[in-house]
């Protein structure tokens, strides 16, 4: 128990980093599902991996089975949404690990032996699953082989399985990352950088150039003489069609009418502040008072002047003027506030705290050692001896370390008020502390507050009339858009676009949770020019949808990318137009100035152009590789770019050394750290995987 409580504290941010694991919760009954669908109904397969449909119950198990390590490690039954959904997603990639990619690896040659997982364990290249284990770690944060061994031969006498669970995930997460790290070591293994592309790269960014220009920028004027042809823009959609991959998306428009509250349920909360000032001014049980009648109960936080400053800057002044009394009411949004000094007490911000934790029956045992202490007996030495704290990750045995106002073990508040080296009984739910303050911060004037809060709330009837205001619309467009644009454009209503929305999609704007506006949107029955009926979300936004555009996964049709490509087509055959005149009008000029006469523009020049300036934001592709690639002294061009066209001549061209053989190297990691991160998506295209999860939660 003591090593499964450790993994408790400790994992809590490992797991997340780790495996990203949460709580899922399925709408959807697996036995509901099985007795009133179909099983061979691909509509209800969770996803579809190499070709292998994933079925419901299989995704189910993965999740059921990374549930109990987050229920093992965090010792917590209940999630945040962001960790239910971090659970599906963990789920879903294993799974996507141990069907498709994996075996993939494997087929490239990479075997990962019961031997090497020994190694990794227990010889001497540790997996980093295990280095960056909490659990496995020293007082100095080093990986410890000793807290290793302690895990595993505890986990024979773990009755619950729990320990052997947790193992069996960690060789797991050991196997999968020996199979990525051997198949990426393959994949920089064979970026070999050669003597000869060494050797011109440096060349090639040793070599700068002094370049005077003139530029004939295009400009944003349309150029009527110029035409794009229905079949030159199918023969570009044909010859570049894979970059018109698209997945399955959908533009809407909608109306929200969020419920918030009205004029008199703002003052109805005024009233009732009110109503109640007067006992809050006087009570003798401020905390019963505020448990019954305040949305903010009394809190135990002692605040130091200037901490509400930001946010609430009367308050502070208030709590820390010379005779503070009881604040009248005042308002912040839609929230009533009166605040009152409820205890002042001169208190440090932290304390370093020392015990020795006894069983809470352990009265004479405790007065005992207290008297040995108070006579200059070690602390250290009796901490070792009788305290149940065995924490070893301690500089000392019986340290704590420093304690805040939140970071403190409930009961020991007294530590921020207490003088250093005196001497402590504290009870804990823990058992019974002997405790002493080794070292603090400086005393101050701290305030603990009462605040009686009041937030106005949307009664019954405005809730009733928002969701007349959204069925009024909703009735009147009758299921069509072109009601919908009518009537939202003759009563200016707040239409609100969202394009390029996933099936997967959780938000829609700045609104989240609209997994049911998704339903919606993603229904079998709702097509392209439907308005939905009244969508509530969250209890109190009703949403009034339209339906705009589907996009099918697969490719984007030319009429879809038609103005897109026209658009292209149209600036290259301007650009080889404008190109065209400008060869003309400066036939025969020899000088700079000459040509920038004959263009109607002027000479410009830019210093140091180097082939690596192509990353650079300010000078076009085109024209640097032209700049490199001419001969000092000659007029070029002219060379079109994406903004006009370019004439030039070099004027100077040296060869330095600041472009390194390190520099080199640091560019070709850089290569190799874009085609890992781009591992991810070739296999999942090649895999073909469908993701269908957003169906069924």
């Amino acid at each position: 128990m003591a090593v499964l409580e450790k993994i408790r504290v400790k994992l809590g941010i490992l797991i997340t980093v780790l495996i990203a694991v949460a709580l899922l919760s399925f709408i959807i009954d697996p036995t509901t599902l099985e007795t009133t669908l179909s099983y061979f109904s691909s509509k209800y397969d969770v996803g579809k991996i190499d070709g292998k449909k994933v079925r419901y119950n299989e995704f189910q198990e993965k999740v059921d089975y990374y549930t109990n390590i987050y229920t093992l490690t965090s010792g917590s039954q209940s999630v945040s949404e962001e960790a239910m959904q971090a659970i599906n997603e963990t789920a879903w990639q294993n799974l996507i690990s141990e069907w498709y990619i994996v075996p993939e690896m494997q087929k490239a040659g990479v075997r990962v032996g019961e031997d090497e997982l020994v190694d990794l364990s227990q010889g001497k290249e540790i997996s980093p699953v295990l280095a960056q284990d909490p659990v496995f770690l020293d007082a100095s944060g080093n990986f410890s082989r000793e807290r290793l061994m302690d895990f595993i031969h505890a986990i024979p006498g773990d009755a619950s399985g729990n320990l052997a669970q947790y193992w069996s995930f960690l060789q797991q997460s050991m196997t999968t990352q020996q199979y990525f790290t051997k198949y990426t070591s393959l994949i920089t293994g064979s970026d070999i950088l050669t003597p000869m592309e060494l050797r011109r790269q440096i060349e090639e960014n040793n070599t700068s150039s002094d370049v005077e220009f003139v530029l004939v920028p295009f400009g944003f004027e349309v150029d009527t003489t110029i035409n794009v042809t229905d079949k030159e823009i199918q023969d570009y959609y044909n010859s570049n069609k894979e970059n018109y991959r698209q997945r399955a998306s959908r533009d809407v428009e909608f109306v929200a009418y969020e419920v918030v509250p009205s004029d008199a349920d703002i003052q109805a909360a005024k009233e009732e502040i009110d109503g109640l000032f007067e006992e809050f001014s006087t009570t003798g049980n401020l905390k019963s008072f505020l448990s019954l009648n305040s949305d903010t109960p009394l809190q135990d936080y002692y605040f130091k002047q200037g901490e509400l400053s930001s946010q609430f800057p009367e308050v502070d002044e208030f709590a820390f003027s010379r005779r503070p009394g009881v604040m009248p009411v005042f308002q912040k949004e839609n929230t009533f506030y009166a605040v009152r000094v409820n205890d002042v007490k001169n208190m440090s911000d932290s304390a370093y705290v020392r015990h020795i934790l006894l069983s809470f029956d352990a009265g004479e045992l405790a007065d005992s050692l207290i008297n040995v202490l108070n006579h200059g007996g070690d602390f250290s030495t009796l901490a070792a001896q009788y305290s149940l704290d065995q924490n070893p990750n301690v500089p000392n045995p019986g340290d704590i370390g420093w304690m805040t106002q939140t970071a403190m073990i409930p009961g020991m508040q007294d530590v921020l008020t207490m003088r250093p080296g005196t001497i402590a009984k504290m009870e804990t739910d823990y058992g019974m502390h002997i405790v002493t303050v080794t070292d603090r911060t400086a005393p101050m004037k701290k305030v603990q507050l009462g605040i009686l809060s009041k937030e106005a709330l949307p009664s019954r009837e405005t809730f009733q009339e928002f969701y007349a205001q959204a069925n009024d619309l909703a009735s009147r467009c009758e299921g069509k858009i072109e009601n919908f644009d009518a009537i939202t454009l003759e009563e200016e209503l707040p239409v609100v676009p969202a394009n390029n929305v996933l099936e997967s999609s959780r938000q829609l704007s700045r609104y989240e949770d609209v997994r049911e506006v998704i339903r919606w949107i993603y229904d079998d029955k709702t097509k392209v020019g439907d308005v939905s009926p009244i969508i509530t979300v969250n209890n109190d936004i009703f949403f009034v949808v339209a339906l705009k555009a589907i996009r099918e996964d697969g490719y984007a049709s030319v009429s879809d990318v038609s103005t897109a490509i026209t658009y292209y087509l149209m600036n290259q055959k301007r650009a080889e137009k404008v190109k065209g005149e400008v060869a003309a009008k400066i036939q025969g000029l020899t000088d700079m100035n000459s040509i920038a006469e004959a263009l109607g523009q002027t000479v410009s020049t830019r210093d140091g152009i180097t082939f690596g300036s192509m990353t650079s934001t300010s000078t076009e592709p085109a024209f640097i590789g032209a700049v490199a690639g001419a001969e000092p002294g000659v007029i070029s061009g002219p060379v079109a770019g994406n903004i006009g066209v370019y004439v030039f001549n070099v004027l100077n061209r040296e060869t330095g050394a600041f472009y390194t053989e390190d520099d080199a190297k640091i560019r070709a990691a850089q290569v190799e750290a874009y085609q890992i991160n781009g591992l991810a998506g070739i296999f999942n295209e090649r895999g073909e995987i469908v993701d269908n999860r957003a169906r069924f939660f």
